[in-house]
């Protein structure tokens, strides 16, 4: 058993360096958040584990692609989605595209590989009366540091599209009360600048002079009544809350919601490239699966409004 400890000395830590240099490169010259260069390490070492336990690697120039074939066997053996092992393989191609960059390897073993096939999800997002019906819902609770809390939740992701992480993200710093903006640290630390609506202000001038009322040293912006940030499983249970009393729909997330806002903002005739950049997206191929939902829309109108439509006829 110890001989078998130490065959794997060498691949263990040369592979252990590689990704701790790979992990600075992310954080400093991608500016990737901690989250995500979290998830990058997580998948790099799942696999440095399972090649030295399954496959009995002793050296990182041995690793081809019958290996990684093997490791994505391995993970639908556990019932990880197609998906999930898309993400842990990207992890890996840009880890080993990488070391090529730095001249560490010579040939990546993941060249060719192919994605996985996945089923397209289908994201529904809410209409224009299930948001209006749960404001009702909100504006009808008693003013409670509480209510106005998990109503500017509400309202900070329909009016402004910010995803869940970015939201608990948050600084009190990050209002400007005079251009009535909200500063938005996003993916890959990327600032960008909101525009807040007057409702949205309101519930906010509100919700400070509650907030007076919690003792906290936090610097972040939405707090629990204890005066502690809040979290992913609060704010997901503030929305699930809320829309399961107004809509069937299966799926009652954060993110539908921000796949609502910008749904609503295209029907609406917004610009594409303006919805992009409200959103914090890299390139408009993200913002463009919005698109489909909005072409539904116009669709229906045209189809009950033209002339030449059947169901005019």
């Amino acid at each position: 058993m110890v001989f078998f400890s130490a065959k794997f000395c060498s691949f263990t830590k040369i592979y252990h360096l590689m990704i701790v240099s790979f992990l600075e490169y992310l954080t400093l010259e991608k500016n990737y958040s901690n989250h995500t260069v979290i998830a990058y390490q997580n998948d790099l070492y799942a696999f440095r584990d399972f090649c030295e336990t399954e496959i009995g690697l002793s050296q990182l120039k041995e690793v081809h692609y019958n290996h990684v074939r093997s490791f994505i066997v391995s993970l639908v053996s556990q019932g990880i989605s197609n998906r999930s092992i898309n993400r842990k393989l990207s992890s890996l191609k840009s880890f080993y595209k990488f070391l090529l960059k730095t001249q560490q390897i010579e040939v990546s073993p993941l060249t060719n590989h192919k994605a996985l096939k996945v089923d397209k999800k289908v994201q529904v997002p809410f209409s224009k009366s299930e948001v209006e019906n749960v404001f009702s819902l909100l504006n009808e609770e008693e003013q409670t540091f509480t209510t106005v809390r998990d109503k500017l939740i509400v309202e900070l992701l329909y009016s402004t599209g910010i995803r869940k992480i970015e939201l608990i993200g948050l600084q009190v710093s990050d209002f400007d009360a005079y251009k009535k903006t909200i500063k938005v640290l996003g993916k890959r630390n990327k600032e960008r600048i909101i525009p807040l609506l007057p409702s949205v202000f309101k519930t906010i001038l509100l919700y400070i002079e509650l907030k007076k009322e919690i003792k906290t040293q936090e610097p972040f912006f939405l707090i629990t009544k204890r005066g502690n940030k809040i979290y992913g499983i609060l704010v997901y249970r503030v929305i699930n809350s809320y829309f399961s009393r107004v809509s069937v729909k299966q799926k009652k997330s954060p993110h539908i919601i921000r796949h609502t806002f910008a749904t609503h903002l295209l029907n609406q005739g917004a610009n594409l490239n303006s919805v992009k950049e409200l959103l914090g997206h890299a390139s408009l191929a993200s913002t463009q699966i919005y698109v489909q939902n909005s072409l539904d829309a116009v669709k229906k109108v045209y189809n009950q409004a033209h002339p030449k439509s059947r169901k005019n006829k």
